[in-house]
């Protein structure tokens, strides 16, 4: 492994990461809240250590990326990144305590949107701010966004992108790598450009509007105001902010292709028409559950909470206007099982993806199949395209170590005082990267409560979503390390 060329690239990520707390310090001097010099420090001590390794490390010839760097400058990029994303919580002393600072830090980032603050409001607009932007950062990935830069370093970035993004398949836009990333981050600095104006539109003021925008497009769930966005009891707001959810909750290669004019595109995608399918599908079930319980006072009022929670929760997103949490048990269940689903691949969502709950229930049926006419011929298909055994076994090999490390965690997080439900839905929303929970952890509660070596534990698992299990896991194998 190039542990100099390892060190250089996660020393330029860190520097990127200080420059960007010049927005929240900005907003901190407009508001003069307080936390201006809470958050100049964080940009010093930040740029500083990321310039500082930055000039120790240059001048390295062999810029060739092994896969094996690109997994290591992924993950040791993202436990850096929480660290230096932790600064403005403890030098503000808005969240003094360091687990907790680093627990909403890499909430933050990996856009899970699980929250120990008890009193969101209280916090200056600065730190909010700096709060909203790190899940935006994170949304696309920040190692995308090293990605468009590396070319300037004279460095190639696929084997960080391959490591940011081990969806089902990897889908280069471009030919180049580095143009790939650039075309992503347009296409989402676009659509944050425009549900901002739709929010203001609406009624909301300049910093609510880009702080939720900020929490939208990356799917996380942050919000600034302590009922989210039930605080603003507007169908108006409820329906932009649920559309540019569920257009996050695509893969951004859809947006592309329709930016590009291949409109028919979206609707001949089998995975789109999967999560378009499945999601109309829980929604209806839900207001049709939640009117004949007569939660709400007509359907229409069931249909509006229903499919704003099912969406925020379908693509991990975590925004709440309801407290899901009085509903029947039917409604709560399927909620539940959004949280494992997740969205499609190659969007800012998490879970186990849209694509591979399509291609594991086809892969069973051809087994059904094959038992019925053994000596068939068949092969999984997505659409047309056959796909290749290989990907299938990555699938089940993910499948697996989702399913075995949920249990793991949940019995776990049981061993250290958590009730049932509270267990199973609190690494079930950290694992996807949703952000509310049920129970203790539910949407009018926060994760405060849970104990310190669960948070250290909820926090591995947000990690491990993120990156989609592999990218953690395979550094935590002895042979990784090995020549």
């Amino acid at each position: 492994m190039n542990y100099r060329l390892i060190a250089y690239l996660v020393a330029v990520l860190l520097f990127c990461i200080g420059l960007s707390m010049t927005a929240p310090l900005g907003v901190a001097l407009y508001y003069g809240d307080g936390s201006a010099p809470a958050l100049l420090g964080s940009l010093l001590l930040t740029c500083g250590a990321g310039g500082g390794v930055f000039f120790r490390t240059r001048g390295q010839e062999d810029f060739y990326l092994s896969h094996r760097d690109g997994v290591a400058i992924v993950t040791l990029g993202w436990l850096a990144a929480g660290l230096a994303a932790t600064l403005p919580y403890l030098l503000s002393a808005t969240i003094p305590d360091f687990t907790n600072a680093y627990f909403e830090s890499i909430s933050g980032l990996t856009t899970t949107g699980s929250s120990i603050l008890k009193d969101i409001e209280a916090l200056p607009p600065g730190i909010l701010f700096w709060r909203a932007q790190t899940q935006w950062l994170g949304g696309m990935g920040i190692i995308v966004l090293s990605i468009a830069i590396l070319p300037f370093l004279g460095i190639g970035g696929m084997q960080l992108y391959k490591a940011e993004t081990p969806s089902p398949v990897v889908d280069k836009l471009t030919p180049r790598i580095s143009d790939t990333a650039q075309a992503l981050w347009k296409i989402y600095i676009v659509l944050t450009i425009i549900e901002i104006f739709l929010l203001m539109a609406g009624g909301m003021n300049w910093f609510d509007s880009i702080c939720h925008t900020f929490t939208t497009m990356p799917t996380g769930g942050f919000s600034p105001k302590n009922a989210s966005i039930g605080h603003y009891q507007s169908v108006y707001i409820d329906f932009v902010i649920l559309l540019f959810m569920f257009v996050a909750g695509m893969n951004f290669s859809l947006h592309y292709k329709l930016v590009k004019g291949n409109v028919r595109q979206f609707f001949r995608d089998p995975e789109f028409r999967s999560y378009l399918f499945i999601t109309a599908a829980i929604i209806l079930v839900i207001t049709i559950d939640l009117y004949g319980a007569a939660i709400y006072k007509g359907i229409f009022e069931a249909c509006r909470y229903a499919a704003f929670q099912v969406v925020s929760i379908m693509t991990t997103t975590g925004f709440v206007t309801a407290d899901f949490e009085q509903w029947p048990v039917l409604s709560q269940q399927l909620l539940l099982l959004c949280m494992f689903l997740g969205s499609m691949a190659g969007s800012t969502g998490g879970g186990i993806k849209i694509m591979r709950i399509v291609l594991l229930i086809k892969h069973c049926y051809l087994e059904i199949f094959r038992i019925i006419h053994p000596h068939a011929t068949t092969v999984v298909k997505l659409g047309e395209i056959p796909v290749p055994q290989t990907i299938m076994r990555s699938i089940w090999g993910f499948f697996l170590l989702y399913v075995g490390i949920y249990i793991v965690a949940t019995v776990a997080m049981a061993a250290l005082g958590l009730d049932m439900i509270s267990s199973i839905s609190a690494v079930a929303t950290c694992l996807g990267n949703v952000g509310p929970g049920l129970g203790s952890v539910g949407p009018m509660d926060n994760f405060s409560g849970v104990p310190f070596p669960g948070k250290w534990l909820l926090i591995f698992c947000m990690l491990l979503g993120r990156l989609e299990i592999y990218t953690i896991i395979v550094m935590l194998m002895p042979g990784f390390w090995r020549k």
